[in-house]
């Protein structure tokens, strides 16, 4: 019966489509359901059904059969619409306008087909995405024109913002027409919404000029309308619009303020009032300049203040984003007065001190008048600020302390921007932020105010600040906030209180190096205490002490190797004698960051003899443990062959690679202890992987015991390449050890099958190469035939197996690229074919990392040919094929991270074949000779790219291609060129292209840096990479 349906050489049988729409969506069964699904399909393929749409619509009893011929419908206006001849264009254009106007021009129509008619809204957004403002200028006029009539407000309109321009007069008029006619909810609702839509486009004449902001007022004390109309006053208040208006300006301030207050009173700020409290202004000057406004304005800050204190994230951020504005502009006035001034300054309080002139400042004024907002604002984010990344325990949702398991990234970004405004405010004025955090700290001492959040927040504010007060006051200030700290985890009780009160001292602590290095007492006292808390069990605890020692070690190391005043001997060497018990409760991974934090220790001594009975004692305990391990093996062999003495090995090699991650080429006596056995051990588990695959087949690869083994190969190959990477000062140290590890290392990696291969064998490799520069060439040869081909094997299936192998493959090509130059010479054209065949399979990667790396390497290729001697015969066998993969990956929207190392190695491209001089083409396949390089490469290019991009215009190519050549050796000019070209193209346009300025984005970052250090204490001393003086 429905079979019928599919001839549409006649009017379409509507009640029979209805009865097919609903079989679709009915009950009935499975069979019905898939044979209606099929007709469906086929109706929406056949390129005529569109013609039946308005028919359907018209005779159509079935809200799904009026939305299957919508979407037939778009997808002709999507696709085809240009190809339609103009009658039928005008003819849906007319029909849908006329349809809306219709069910829209009264209120129970309106409300019955509300479904309908947003749809019938997004099809004709469609259709003027194509037609306005070319084809159909008078859009905007027809529709007012209809709704006028029909008392009507087309909440869509919004969707057309970003193209309407000369048409505001009308939509203007037609707001304030509804606003002042109707009485109707619905319709002041909507078009409330339309006006807030359109008031940061409106002319600013249409606003202030107009009776459009009484209007609003007037709205603004009815509930129904409050939070529309105060977006809409939002809008207003963010315009930029010069002097011209600031009376009107300031009189909707003020009736606005009056009559907030008569519908809430200041200090009574419930949560009713959670919406839309950036009503503040940008204004502020406006505000300031006389005495009666200064009250409503300070009123309008007081009920900011009240509203932050709201129990909501969302309304908290957009208020945190208005102090920091507020906070930033205020700083920069007082940080460009003169020094001489700011010193006198230095709090907000200072006395109106007549100038010399008998004037005062306008910055002074302006901080004064804002001074008790400030204080507020002060205690505002000390009792609300935000977790700092460095602490690890938390509350969890029934109460009790946990181990923070994963980070919250909103809760960090809210960190930097409530760190950054109390820093300005600390900067304003250090004496009330000193007061009151030590205020609020002695009411934790005396319980008045304990609790584990006042508790948290009042010390991750104090570590924030760190670095904003001059040393003095820094000194005066952390002498009472640590041992008050101290105190309080005395004569607390309970174990989750001293878990809160650990974590806070452990963080305020790390912030402050400067102080700790100054005062030895201190420093030795806090570092005793993070001994202390590496015993207690409550969990993240020892975690942060281990990772806190770290913090301090780093920034403080050589007073640990210095014997102090009534000292009997350096600390670290009374640390060393007690080593056992301190890390008798810590877990391995934990023992490891110990361990690391004490080489930092051992690296700060520069007495030979010294150091290296340090890191003997400190050595001790694992080196114990190794030779146990070496002299049961070479009893019997199989030991090493239980699981829990691999663990143990894997444990003693972890805890030697932090050891020589910290300590430098001076961990050499350790690692020559251990070397040669380790070899040993590692070529046995090795063959012990190959011979387990070998039997169980791929799955054998995944078993706990081969994982494990596998953990000591990768280990001792990390602790290689550590050593290896930081021995700088004395690289013949670590050159010597490269003859033994040539067979046990590379030899096996070449023989295992490719599931045992491990890919820190490549990165090894690299960093030596990358260590030893031209040293290594005569390896070369060694290593390529090790590891080339059959790696190579590996990742070409695909571009998904063997990540790891992938990047460090070509991280070791491009060492050997760099330094290693004169191997890739030697090799036969064969092999040097494989290297860039495998260079262009790197970079067509989406991976971004690998595909930058194969960038990389390739320019670093092309330039030493280019200096070689050879750059003839490279050229004429690699150009064009070079040329033609980096557009393929340039004009490939997943390839717009690469877009920087893409234009350089064009550029490179195009500016070389003006040096060479032997023809690029082959005489044999040109239709003609050409007179030079040059000539050729631009004839190429633009076939090239014709035939890349079908849509574009012979002249198109040709004056992109020539702008090209003539801009190549200009490299911004050559950049912006290619980046047009690219973003006008049919594949991109579509797109966010934010890679293709990356390099500008990159820039303008830097620039926010070099401004965030020029005010102390916005980068964190404990994260500035100094080597922090502490003779």
């Amino acid at each position: 019966m429905a079979e019928k349906l599919r001839d549409l050489s006649q009017p379409i049988d509507v009640p029979l489509l209805d009865a097919t729409v609903a079989a679709f969506y009915g009950t009935g069964s499975k069979e019905e359901r898939n044979a209606a699904d099929q007709i469906l399909r086929d109706l929406q393929n056949n390129p005529d059904m569109w013609l039946q749409v308005v028919h359907i619509l018209q005779n159509s009893q079935n809200l799904n059969t009026k939305f299957f011929a919508l979407q037939v419908l778009e997808s002709v206006i999507k696709y085809r619409w240009n190809a339609l001849p103009t009658e039928q264009r005008d003819g849906i254009k007319n029909y849908i306008s006329d349809v809306i106007v219709q069910l829209s021009s009264n209120e129970a129509s309106f409300r019955q087909e509300r479904l309908y008619v947003n749809k019938l809204n997004i099809i004709l957004v469609q259709v003027l995405k194509h037609e306005w403002p070319a084809r159909w200028s008078s859009f905007v006029p027809d529709l007012v024109a209809a709704a006028k009539s029909s008392e009507m407000t087309q909440q869509k309109i919004k969707e057309l913002k970003s193209s309407l321009n000369s048409e505001f007069r009308l939509i203007h008029e037609l707001c304030l027409y509804v606003l002042s006619a109707t009485q109707r909810p619905e319709l002041i609702r909507a078009t409330l919404a339309t006006l807030h839509a359109f008031l940061s486009w409106i002319p600013v004449g249409f606003i202030f000029e107009s009776p459009l902001l009484e209007t609003l007022l007037k709205f603004f004390p009815m509930a129904a309308y409050r939070n529309l109309t105060l977006q809409c006053l939002t809008e207003v208040a963010a315009l930029q619009f010069g002097d011209f208006y600031n009376v009107q300006y300031v009189k909707m301030y003020t009736i606005f303020m009056m009559q907030l207050q008569a519908i809430l009173p200041p200090g009574t700020i419930p949560d009713a009032y959670a919406n839309g409290s950036s009503e503040e202004q940008n204004h502020m000057r406006i505000l300031e300049a006389s005495p009666e406004n200064r009250a409503a304005l300070l009123l309008g800050l007081e009920y900011l203040i009240g509203i932050s204190y709201v129990d909501d994230t969302e309304v908290f951020k957009v208020c945190l984003d208005y102090w920091n504005v507020f906070v930033l502009e205020l700083f920069e006035a007082h940080n460009q007065m003169e020094p001489a001034a700011s010193v006198n300054m230095m709090g907000l309080q200072a006395q109106m001190l007549p100038g010399v002139d008998g004037t005062i400042t306008a910055v002074q004024q302006r901080r004064q008048l804002y001074s008790g907002p400030l204080s507020k604002l002060r205690m505002l984010m000390i009792c609300r600020m935000a977790k700092p990344e460095e602490v690890l325990i938390v509350e969890d949702e029934n109460g009790n302390i946990v181990r923070e398991t994963m980070k919250d990234n909103d809760v960090l970004v809210q960190y930097k921007i409530m760190r950054e405004t109390l820093i300005y405010l600390s900067h304003l004025d250090h004496e009330d932020t000193e007061q009151q955090m030590l205020k609020k700290l002695s009411k934790q001492l005396n319980g008045e105010d304990w609790s584990w959040n006042n508790l948290n927040t009042l010390c991750w504010a104090i570590g924030s600040i760190s670095g904003s007060m001059v040393e003095e006051q820094e000194n005066r200030f952390l002498v009472m906030v640590i041992r008050d700290l101290l105190n309080l985890c005395e004569i607390t009780k309970g174990k989750d209180n001293k878990a809160v009160i650990a974590s806070n001292i452990m963080y305020v602590v790390g912030q402050y190096p400067r102080f700790l290095r100054a005062h030895w007492k201190f420093l030795k006292t806090v570092v005793n205490k993070l001994f202390e808390f590496m015993h207690e069990m409550h969990p993240g605890v020892q975690d942060m002490a281990c990772d806190t020692f770290l913090k301090i070690v780093q920034k403080c190391k050589r007073k640990f190797v210095t014997q102090q005043v009534g000292e009997n001997e350096p600390f670290v060497s009374e640390l060393l004698s007690s080593l056992a018990t301190t890390i008798g409760d810590l877990e391995p991974h934990q023992i490891h960051t110990f361990y690391e934090s004490v080489g930092h220790m051992i690296q700060a001594e520069s007495d030979n003899t010294k150091r290296d009975e340090y890191l003997k004692r400190l050595m001790s305990l694992p080196n114990q443990k190794w030779a146990e391990i070496i002299g049961q093996a070479s009893q019997s062999i199989d030991i090493l062959k239980n699981q829990d003495v691999i663990r143990s090995v894997l444990n003693i090699l972890q805890t030697n690679t932090s050891v020589a991650s910290s300590l430098g080429p001076h961990f050499f006596p350790q690692i020559s202890l251990i070397f040669l056995d380790m070899l040993t051990v590692y070529r046995m588990y090795s063959e012990l992987v190959s011979s387990t695959i070998a039997e169980g087949g791929p799955f054998a690869s995944r078993t706990s015991f081969v994982k494990l083994l596998r953990s000591v190969k990768r280990e001792t190959l990390k602790l290689i390449e550590t050593f290896v990477d930081k021995a700088e000062d004395l690289p013949h140290i670590g050159k010597q050890f490269v003859p033994p590890m040539m067979d046990p290392i590379l030899g096996d990696y070449a023989r295992n099958v490719p599931d045992a291969r491990e890919s820190e064998v490549l990165s090894l490799f690299a960093t030596i190469i990358n260590k030893y520069k031209g040293e290594m060439l005569e390896d070369v040869p060694r290593i390529f035939e090790a590891v080339f081909q059959c790696t190579l094997e590996m990742i070409t299936k695909n571009f998904e197996d063997y990540p790891e192998h992938r990047l460090k493959f070509f991280s070791l090509l491009r060492a050997i690229g760099t330094h290693c130059f004169q191997a890739l010479i030697q090799l036969s054209s064969q092999q040097l074919k494989l290297v860039i065949d495998s260079i262009n399979w790197a970079f067509r990667h989406t991976e971004r990392n690998i595909a930058e790396t194969g960038l990389s390497l390739l320019l670093e290729i092309l330039k030493n040919f280019q200096a070689s001697g050879f750059q003839n015969q490279f050229y004429k066998t690699y150009f064009l094929n070079i040329e033609q993969e980096i557009f393929a990956v340039l004009t490939d929207t997943f390839h717009k991270p690469g877009f920087k190392l893409h234009v350089l190695v064009l550029q490179h491209l195009f500016c070389v074949v003006d040096g060479l001089t032997e023809p690029l083409w082959d005489a044999s396949s040109v239709p003609y000779q050409y007179t030079d390089n040059a000539m050729f490469v631009r004839d190429y290019t633009i076939k090239l790219l014709g035939s890349s991009f079908p849509n574009m215009t012979p002249t198109e190519v040709t004056k992109f291609v020539d702008g090209l050549l003539s801009s190549k050796h200009d490299l911004p000019s050559f950049k912006n060129h290619i980046r047009d070209f690219l973003v006008q193209s049919k594949e991109f346009s579509a797109q966010d292209n934010k890679d293709l300025y990356a390099e500008e984005a990159a820039a303008q970052r830097e620039r926010e840096r070099q401004r965030m250090l020029a005010i102390p204490g916005l980068i964190a001393p404990s994260e500035l990479q100094d080597e922090m003086v502490d003779s």
